[in-house]
């Protein structure tokens, strides 16, 4: 059941027609809308992950008009449901948006039944894969287009902070560790919140990117090739690590307090923070690791703190930043004089005067 060419919306438009639909509807399960979706979509399955499973064993092992036939009344009830419990209340104007795996079985059945009732709904040629092509090309797009501003730093000098600073002073920010859900470090993964998979993490790299102004700068953090277990675009990162780069420097005592502020939650949680330390085993032996784990149990956070800086993060930071980052000069930077809200605004400021008002 297809709906007619004049419901199909092609891929070439899909850019410039997105944003002015009153709905876009990912059809498919949960499990794979879950893994990655159209940024802003809502999920109504006309089958469910376990359905989906059957058709799919049904169609390998039996035959492809079996899997059809029990499809066909699962999607009809399914569809069903989704109208009597979400779109009952949408008046006849309404102008949703419809895509699935690949623009073929599910969205189209349920593009023509909302067209057969009189809303103006669309499917998306090409479905979700057509729009991971849309986004492959155009992360691959974004990095030749733009010219991105790099904040460095050692690990506690405020790189987020000042980054989100200076997208309240109206410059273009790309938020790579707010992205990934994650700090960029063995302690980094925010409590109790998953990281998005790697084309949920492309996704939402795209979306931003769409959304940007590429004849200004985009200020961004140094940062390696993965944040947590996600994977930076190749041809963005070569991008990203060639740009102009200025360091936010501020004292070890600064950065102990900022970090404590920041990373709370290990102070509550000391038995996670002990378990993330152990991971650097194999570098620092177990004696070492033995010492840091007493210390957590004594509550000597501060101390541990600075001897985590000194001995681990600023040695990985010095050897890394020179060899990675090759606009990088010790000459240019600013100082973060103290983690309060005044101090960041300051150094943000700073920042954008440094790098020209072009960047704004």
């Amino acid at each position: 059941m297809q709906p007619s060419n004049s419901h199909i919306l092609k891929l070439d438009q899909f850019l410039t027609e997105l944003d002015r639909f009153d709905l876009v509807i990912d059809v498919r399960s949960p499990a794979e809308f879950a893994l990655d979706h159209i940024p802003g979509a809502v999920n109504y399955p006309v089958l469910n992950n376990e359905e989906r499973a059957q058709i799919g064993t049904l169609y390998k092992q039996v035959s492809p008009f079996a899997a059809k036939k029990l499809g066909a009344a699962l999607v009809s009830r399914n569809i069903a449901n989704q109208l009597e419990n979400h779109f009952l209340d949408f008046p006849r104007e309404w102008r949703p948006l419809i895509y699935c795996w690949r623009g073929g079985e599910r969205s189209g059945a349920f593009t023509h039944i909302l067209n057969r009732i009189g809303w103006k709904a669309m499917q998306l040629e090409g479905g979700y894969q057509g729009f991971r092509r849309t986004v492959i090309d155009g992360l691959e797009q974004s990095a030749n287009q733009f010219s991105f501003q790099v904040i460095c730093g050692m690990t506690g000098s405020g790189k987020t902070r000042a980054l989100q600073e200076i997208g309240k002073l109206g410059a273009q920010i790309l938020d790579l560790e707010g992205l990934a859900v994650h700090r960029g470090s063995v302690l980094g993964n925010e409590p109790n919140i998953e990281q998005p998979s790697q084309k949920g993490f492309e996704t939402a790299l795209w979306n931003v990117l769409r959304n940007l102004d590429p004849s200004k700068h985009v200020f961004v953090e140094s940062e390696s090739k993965k944040v947590g277990g996600l994977h930076v675009p190749d041809a963005l990162m070569e991008k990203i690590r060639n740009g102009v780069c200025i360091e936010l420097r501020s004292s070890t005592k600064t950065r102990v307090s900022w970090l404590i502020r920041e990373y709370h939650h290990f102070l509550t949680d000391t038995d996670n923070f002990k378990q993330k330390l152990s991971l650097l085993t194999a570098h620092y032996g177990k004696v070492q690791i033995a010492k840091w784990s007493e210390a957590i149990d004594a509550g000597n956070f501060p101390e541990l703190v600075e001897e985590l800086l000194l001995k681990h993060y600023d040695p990985s930071y010095l050897s890394s930043i020179v060899r990675n980052f090759p606009a990088y000069s010790p000459e240019k930077f600013v100082e973060l004089d103290s983690d309060s809200d005044e101090a960041f605004a300051k150094a943000a400021k700073a920042i954008v005067v440094e790098l020209g008002t072009s960047a704004i």
